[in-house]
Order: structure tokens, then sequence, then C-alpha cells
């Protein structure tokens, strides 16, 4: 790489990296809301509610990187151009290949990095995320208990506490339950806690009274002093952790395990994921191309680009939502798979055209151009 080749990448470099950082803040601002239940509703502690964000970055990189590969190339060829630099780049001589080929290289750099991401780290932090959010379905207090307000845990079971402290001691306890031959019971409690007996988690309740309805219209009313409450019949046990297609690798999309009645009726789902991992890095060379057409692709303009950057922007747009839309169709038809690289291909290649198939004048010809009419040599 020349020296002039080197200081464009460098213009560009730093500008990727700006508008990256830019861009994951306020993504991952976004993606922190959507967890924030688990913090507020599910008493989840920071920790936890810092671990699901964090392990959700991987895929918002992947869709973020080639857009700011656009904004990057954009924000620092329009400075290049304002600054005259550009001009003096065609004015030595330099090709628009030549001219380009820093911002193809960085691109051809994200593009690598995305499909890293995709192919290996997203899937690995996917999995962690559902075995943490297992975890916290795990976590009986916080998906039976929310002070004040009345839950549903399970089917037929209706749970309200007044409050419930650090330590895990539930105060003013009422509880709902029918069972599934149709009695129905109410139990009402001074405190609870949570614990387990036999391996078997149980509501320990103090303290109450436990009303039971007849099927033949009686009340039965009984007070005690302690009162074991199995929760097995009403909270899902914890078995394997079922991973979806975003969370498994290359190889398991590919080939699932036909075994499995899921992968069996989703077999092309896990074909169009497995495809869109591979697609999804062409984006980024789909949209260098295209900043490099809206600001490399005419004459030059003394009034600046701003219709071409917009043009620009909407060409990238309508390139991302016609992928999204090809990996839609493709999860129902397969023989649509290959519209997914189509899509950023056909976009690439129309942009590189428009690029490479300009001639702008060159050396003295250009110097020329650029000198009002009259004016002494």
């Amino acid at each position: 790489m020349r020296l002039i080749e080197r200081y464009l990448f460098r213009q560009l470099l730093g500008t990727t990296v700006l508008t990256v950082t830019a861009m994951t803040g306020i993504a991952l601002l976004t993606s922190s809301l959507s967890a924030l239940d688990i913090l507020v509703s599910q008493h989840q502690t920071a920790m936890i509610f810092l671990q699901v964000t964090l392990l959700a970055t991987p895929q918002i990189l992947s869709l973020i990187l080639p857009l700011s590969i656009l904004i990057a190339a954009i924000v620092a060829l329009n400075r290049l151009h304002t600054e005259q630099e550009i001009v003096i780049c065609y004015a030595s001589g330099m090709s628009p290949l030549r001219v380009a080929s820093p911002i193809l290289q960085l691109a051809s750099m994200v593009a690598i990095l995305v499909l890293v991401l995709n192919l290996w780290v997203q899937p690995a932090c996917y999995r962690e995320l559902r075995n943490v959010l297992e975890a916290v379905r795990a976590d009986l207090p916080s998906t039976m208990i929310t002070p004040g307000q009345f839950t549903h845990p399970g089917a037929g079971l209706t749970v309200y506490a007044q409050s419930m402290d650090n330590a895990g001691n539930i105060r003013n306890l009422f509880i709902d339950q029918t069972r599934s031959d149709g009695v129905s019971a109410t139990l009402m409690a001074r405190e609870g806690r949570f614990a387990k007996r036999d391996g078997s988690p149980v509501l320990l309740l103090r303290g109450g009274t436990y009303q039971q309805l007849a099927r033949t219209g009686s009340l039965n009313t009984v007070s005690f002093d302690e009162y074991p409450l199995e929760l097995g019949g009403f909270v899902a046990p914890i078995g394997q952790v079922f991973y979806r297609a975003s969370d498994r690798y290359l190889h398991e999309l590919f080939f699932p395990d036909l075994r499995q009645a899921w992968d069996r009726d989703h077999g092309p789902e896990l074909l169009a994921e497995a495809h869109a991992r591979l697609a999804s890095p062409l984006y980024a060379l789909a949209f260098a191309a295209v900043a490099l057409a809206a600001l490399l692709g005419g004459t030059f303009s003394r009034l600046g680009y701003v219709a071409r950057i917009v043009c620009a922007y909407a060409a990238a747009l309508v390139t991302r939502v016609l992928g999204f839309v090809a990996s839609a169709a493709s999860a129902s038809n397969p023989s649509l798979d290959v519209l997914q690289y189509a899509t950023p291909l056909l976009c690439f290649a129309v942009a590189m055209y428009i690029v490479l198939n300009q001639h702008p004048k060159r050396g003295p010809a250009l110097q020329r151009a650029l000198v009002p009419a009259g004016t002494p040599a």
C-alpha cells in the first residue's frame, strides 16, 4: 500500500472506529431496556442484567459493522472531497480503483470480522445467554413472588405477597390453587419461605389457614402452624436447555439432529439461518461500494454531494430490507436461499460498475479544468 493509500486508509479507519463505538453504545442502550425486566420484576442483581446485555452484543455488532462502514466511508470521503484531497489524488494520476482500494480493504476486514462473529462468537454467547435465562427462570423467589402483585407462576396457581425481604422472608401470603381433579384450595399465611424437601421445591407457610372447596360444595377450613406447599407440580422442571437457531453453530444448522422432532420440522428455518450468517458479511462490501459510487462515481461538484449521499443511504436501506425479506422467505422455501447472497452481491456489482466506469480528468487536464477561465498560468 503506497503512502497516499495508507493516508486514506487511516482517515477511514479512525472514522469507522468512532462510528462503530457510537452506534454500539446506542444499540446497547436500546437492548438494555428489554433486559431491564430481569432486574426490576424478577429481582435479579445488576451483574445478571449486565451479563444478559453483553451476551447479546455480538449479534448487534454483526448488524452495526456494515452500516458503520457505510457511514464512515461517506463521512471520510465527503471530508476529503471538501478539502480537495480526492481532486489531488486524481490530479496525481490515481485511478478510481486505487482511490477506492483503501475502503475496499477496510470493508474486507470488517466482513471477515462479521463472519467470525456470526460463526463462532454469537453462538457461544447466545448459548451462555440461554443458560443464564434458564437459571433466572429456576429462581423460584423471583419467578413466583412479586410483592404487591398477583402472579401466575403455574397453571392453576395464583400467588400474592405483601412484601419479601432480602433474606427471602415473605410476609402476608395469599395462594389460590386448583388441582387437576378440580378441587380448589386457598391458603393464607402470615409468613413463608422457600426451601427444599427430598430434593423438591416447597414453600413453607407459617401461621395461616387452609380452605378447601370440595366438589360437593362444602367448605373445609383448617388452621396450621406450618404447611409445606409442594411446588413440583406448578413449576416446570429444569432440564436440558433448548438451543434455538440463533444459538447454534454452523454445522448444527446445516446438519441438524433429525432424531429431534423440532429439528425435523424446522429444517428450512435452520438452513436459512446458516445462509444468513454466511451472507451478512457481504453487506460490508456492498455498503462500502455504495459509498464509493455516491462520492466517486460522478463528476466533481463544487456544490456538495448531499443528494448523492441521501441516495446512497436510501440504496443501502433498500438493499438491507431486501436481504431481510429474502431471509424470511427462505425460511419457508429453501430454494430462495440464493437470494440472500444475490442481494448484497448485486448491490456491490452495480455500485462498483458506477465507480469504475467514470473517467475523471487527471494530471494537467484536471488542473486546467479547475483553474477559472482567463486566469494567467
